[in-house]
C-alpha cells in the first residue's frame, strides 16, 4: 500500500472539556497516485481514505456535546488552498530522481548531457539541497574493476556540480560498481543501460 501525502489541521483550545476538531485530507501525488490513510476518532470508529481529496473530520465531546463524530466525504484543491495554505506554501519541494547515462567510460553521453540542465534547475529549487550520487555499471570487467569505474563516474557528477555551485558538503558520492543492475544481464555483457549514475536531490 502506497504511503498517502496527507495534510492534517488540528484545533485545540485550552480547557479538558473544550471540543476538539481535526480535519485530515489526503493529496494526490503529482503523478495523480493516491495512497490511503486510516483515521481513527475518540470513540475508535475508523474510516479509510484512499481517494484524491478524500477527507475526514473528527468531533470530540465537549461539556454540553456528547455526541462526537466522524463525517468524512470529499473535498476539493480549493478548500485544502483554504485550509491549508500557509502549510502548503511552507513545505519543502518534493524529492527528485534523476538518471544520467554514461557511453564506456566516464563520459556522459549526449542524451544524459542534456538532463544536466534540468537536474540543476531542481537543485535551485531547494535553498539547501542535500544530493546524493551513486554511480553503477554493466557487467563488462571484474568486481574490482566496476567499483573502481562506479565511483569515478559518481564522482565526475559531483564535480559538475561542485562547478555549478553547488556546495561539496552537500554533495555524497558512491558507487555500486555491477551490484546493483538495472536491466539483469550475465558477465561481460555490454547493456548501456546499466551504465548510469542516479542522483537523488531533497
Amino acid at each position: 500500500m502506497r504511503v498517502a501525502l496527507m495534510l492534517a489541521a488540528v484545533a485545540l483550545t485550552a480547557g479538558c472539556a473544550t471540543p476538539r476538531n481535526d480535519l485530515v485530507v489526503v493529496l494526490p501525488e503529482e503523478g495523480g497516485k493516491v495512497g490511503a490513510v486510516v483515521v481513527t476518532d475518540d470513540q475508535k470508529r475508523q474510516t479509510t481514505l484512499d481517494k484524491a481529496y478524500a477527507s475526514a473530520r473528527t468531533d470530540s465531546p465537549g461539556m454540553f456535546d456528547r455526541s462526537p463524530g466522524m463525517k468524512a466525504g470529499p473535498s476539493s484543491a480549493e478548500e485544502v488552498k483554504k485550509s491549508f495554505g500557509p502549510a502548503l506554501a511552507a513545505r519543502p519541494a518534493r524529492p527528485v530522481s534523476l538518471v544520467l547515462y554514461f557511453t564506456e567510460g566516464s563520459t556522459l553521453s549526449d542524451e544524459s548531457k542534456a538532463v544536466v540542465d534540468r537536474m540543476f534547475a531542481e537543485i535551485a529549487k531547494r535553498p539547501a539541497a542535500e544530493i546524493t550520487v551513486i554511480g553503477h555499471t554493466d557487467t563488462v570487467g571484474n568486481d574490482a574493476f566496476n567499483d573502481k569505474l562506479s565511483l569515478e563516474r559518481a564522482q565526475a557528477v559531483r564535480e559538475i556540480l561542485i562547478g555549478m555551485g553547488v556546495p561539496a558538503p552537500n554533495i555524497s558520492a558512491a558507487g555500486r560498481g555491477r551490484r546493483e543492475l538495472l536491466v539483469p544481464t550475465g558477465d561481460n555483457v555490454n547493456e548501456p543501460r546499466n551504465r548510469r549514475v542516479e542522483l537523488s536531490v531533497r
